[in-house]
């Protein structure tokens, strides 16, 4: 499993269309075949900051996901409410060893 966190800190006045854009993505990134978990958490004590958790099948369902409309709708609408460019990290699950969420 592949597990990246995208940090993104949000112009103020953007929180709400934020949040509904990008609950929209994950109610359609769950039903992708490459994933198998996808997050969004926004920071108790700053709530112009999120977490996007993504947890992928493949080191290619990334790739996949970028590809699909629903992404894409995202990337577009969200990128101006963005007070910076958005950053990931990527990770390799170590446990549970053999998820299958």
């Amino acid at each position: 499993m592949l597990v990246v966190h995208v940090h993104v800190h949000v112009k103020p006045g953007c929180v709400e269309a934020f949040t509904a854009a990008s609950l929209a993505n994950a109610r359609h990134s769950v039903r992708e075949p490459g994933v198998a978990r996808f997050d969004v958490a926004q920071q108790a004590d700053d709530l112009t900051r999120f977490v996007l958790i993504e947890v992928y099948r493949s080191a290619a369902a990334p790739a996949a996901h970028k590809e699909t409309p629903h992404y894409q709708v995202w990337r577009d609408t969200v990128e101006p409410m963005m007070a910076e460019a958005r950053t990931s990290v990527k990770f390799a699950s170590v446990f549970p060893e053999d998820a299958d969420w």
